[in-house]
């Protein structure tokens, strides 16, 4: 463990986080006064914006965040039923409504483009817009019939994307999770499901983050075991080896910075962990 960030107070129940690739900044959204902070390399907190409110820059409950290649900030606002993006000095620059149901997860891909689920329309889409000008471009849904679709990860380098579903329990159960891998195009690769996903490993996996590391392997967080797994690559999908087994309590995000540490959102704790991959 190298680095832990915000701790409670600063940070009230995060519900994701963003590296912004070229200069050590992450981005968090969490359930504070000012929905998103950055903060620097060193764990000090350079911006606090996303007010709590109704105006058009205000952000009513942030789902999840994301960084484009161009240093913009896109953030899920479940509360608003939009996507936001803003400057990382926090400035709005553009509120996409699109007739979203429930837009929660989201991730920028290399070209600049932000591919996000909406969990209850139980869709996937692909956001093209000028973020500098403020213009949306498109909006096309690329899967649809997907349930509860929540985290969504693209591989940098393949084009791939993961997407993780919840499944909805019958009976007092909690439900469990299905992750799914998406080529480039859109076609289905892989899926697992928790009961197959048991079969595979020692526990009952119950995902609720995923990213994929430099090598385009997918990886996800766990909170049944309070650990962040390494699944394989999609063509090997699915391997079990766990990265993280200890020192976690709930965590709900993950990304990786360009120095390849593994950032870790712990919801249990109110913090961000960093890890080195030495």
């Amino acid at each position: 463990l190298r680095l832990c960030l915000g701790g409670w107070g600063s940070l009230v129940n995060p519900t994701g986080v963003a590296a912004c690739r070229g200069t050590g900044r992450l981005a968090v959204a969490h359930d504070g006064k000012k929905r998103i902070h950055v903060f620097g390399p060193s764990g000090f907190c350079l911006q606090r914006f996303g007010e709590r409110g109704d105006a058009g820059n205000d952000v009513k409950y942030a789902l999840d965040v994301t960084v484009t290649a161009d240093g913009h900030v896109v953030v899920t606002d479940g509360g608003d039923r939009a996507v936001k993006a803003f400057s990382f000095e926090g400035r709005g620059v553009l509120a996409v409504r699109e007739g979203f149901c429930l837009p929660w997860g989201l991730d920028a891909t290399p070209k600049g483009e932000v591919i996000l689920t909406d969990s209850e329309a139980g869709a996937l889409y692909r956001l093209t817009a000028d973020f500098q000008r403020g213009e949306l471009k498109k909006c096309q849904m690329m899967r649809s019939q997907l349930v509860n679709p929540r985290a969504v990860a693209v591989c940098q380098t393949s084009g791939a994307v993961v997407v993780i579903e919840h499944l909805r329990a019958q009976g007092l159960n909690k439900g469990s999770t299905r992750v799914k891998i998406f080529s480039a195009e859109m076609d289905l690769i892989r899926q697992m499901d928790s009961f197959g996903l048991n079969l595979v490993f020692p526990s009952k996996i119950y995902a609720t983050a995923a990213a994929f590391d430099k090598e385009g392997r997918v990886i996800v967080t766990d909170v049944c075991s309070q650990a962040v797994i390494c699944l394989g690559k999609p063509e090997e999908f699915p391997i079990f080896n766990p990265l993280i087994s200890h020192g976690l309590s709930y965590p709900v995000g993950l990304t990786y910075m360009a120095n390849d540490s593994l950032v870790v959102l712990d919801s249990g704790d109110h913090s961000i962990k960093i890890y080195s991959c030495t």
